[in-house]
């Protein structure tokens, strides 16, 4: 029997590079190391090409690597009618997951002068920080959807017709 879902967020960090911006990156990258590398070849320092190409190879290699992991990490906060679940999965495929009872759960929104604020849930000695790929702002909206959803969750509305007065 699967669980009723009464509360899903999925986060993801923001990607500023698309496959499209890749190409862009590669090409300018190539395009400007393309100098350095005629003008050595000109003077006669022909080995200097070795390590341009290396330094190019290298930055590409890098922010090709940050953008494969930045599209694998992923959290998720799943409350469901037995369980708060918070799972969290780094681009190197390292995962945290946390079941908290929703009952006792209590969500803590530090603001922080100058910085992001800090989301936490917190359940009977256990805590982990959500939120982390949010902005402030969004932050604050998480804080007040899920902070709903528990309340609901702890008070629920019965609405039986057949025991209403009229």
């Amino acid at each position: 029997m699967s669980e009723v879902i009464l509360f899903e967020a999925v986060t993801t960090p923001h990607s500023a590079l698309s496959a499209r911006g890749m190409r862009w990156l590669c090409g300018a990258g190539l395009g400007l190391a393309l100098a350095p590398a005629l003008l050595s070849v000109v003077l006669g320092a022909w080995p200097v090409l070795g390590f341009v190409g290396g330094e190019v190879g290298l930055m590409l290699g890098m922010v090709a690597l940050h953008r494969r992991w930045s599209l694998r990490a992923v959290e998720q906060v799943l409350l469901t009618e037995g369980r708060l679940r918070l799972r969290r999965a780094d681009g190197r495929g390292r995962q945290e997951m946390l079941d908290l009872d929703p009952y006792w759960t209590r969500l803590e929104l530090e603001e922080r002068p100058g910085a992001v604020p800090l989301l936490v849930a917190r359940a009977r000695g256990r805590h982990m920080e959500i939120g982390r790929y949010l902005s402030a702002e969004e932050k604050r909206n998480l804080h007040a959807a899920l902070g709903s959803a528990l309340n609901r969750y702890r008070n629920p509305v019965f609405d039986n017709p057949q025991l209403r007065e009229e």
